[in-house]
């Protein structure tokens, strides 16, 4: 009996390490465990862009939190922009300059401050602060994982530093989610 039982467990124990755990979904219906290679990914128009929406607000119900995977080529970058979010940054490959500028809460951006991002390091980006990252690197593609709050996010897109906040176009929703949300609507600028 000793060793049918023991078969028994290890058999069980086999088919449970083999189970496909994608089955098991919390309640919005997104799988505990998922496969980022087999999550849909996309530039949305922007060349040299590859966005995966790992965990969305739009997409999977999140309240509280986005996560995002983004692969910037060579020369690419976002546009210059803010929003009312906070934005975490974790650099998994490659290395690029982000420009910032703090002082964004007068009455245009200004003269953005530059630091260097590269594999490993992480940063943030305080809420309505504008912005732009930028792979300055010629030779290698900029990965990260980006984490933002409050989503689904409201962008405020700018021309240049010296453009009035009151200028800025704002896209919401946001390329990504504009699939998801099936409209758009004027939202109130935050800042």
């Amino acid at each position: 009996m000793g060793s049918t039982w023991t078969s028994f467990l290890i058999t069980l124990l086999l088919s449970v390490a083999a189970a496909d755990y994608s089955r098991f979904e919390a309640n919005n219906g997104v799988p505990i465990v998922r496969n980022i290679s087999e999550i849909d990914q996309d530039n949305y128009g922007r060349l040299g862009l590859s966005h995966i929406t790992v965990a969305g607000s739009v997409m999977h119900g999140f309240k509280e939190i986005e996560v995002w995977l983004q692969t910037f080529a060579p020369g690419a970058r976002t546009p210059i922009h803010r929003h009312s979010c906070e934005e975490i940054f974790v650099v998994l490959k490659g290395s690029g300059t982000l420009y910032l500028a703090s002082d964004s809460h007068k009455n245009y951006p200004g003269s953005p401050h530059e630091f260097p991002i590269f594999m490993n390091t992480t940063f943030h980006i305080p809420i309505n602060d504008a912005h732009q990252v930028w792979n300055t690197n010629e030779h290698e593609d900029l990965q990260f994982l980006v984490i933002i709050s409050r989503p689904p996010i409201k962008v405020f897109i700018y021309d240049d530093w010296y453009m009035p906040h009151t200028a800025a176009k704002l896209k919401f929703p946001y390329y990504w989610d504009e699939l998801s949300y099936g409209q758009t609507s004027p939202v109130k600028d935050e800042l």
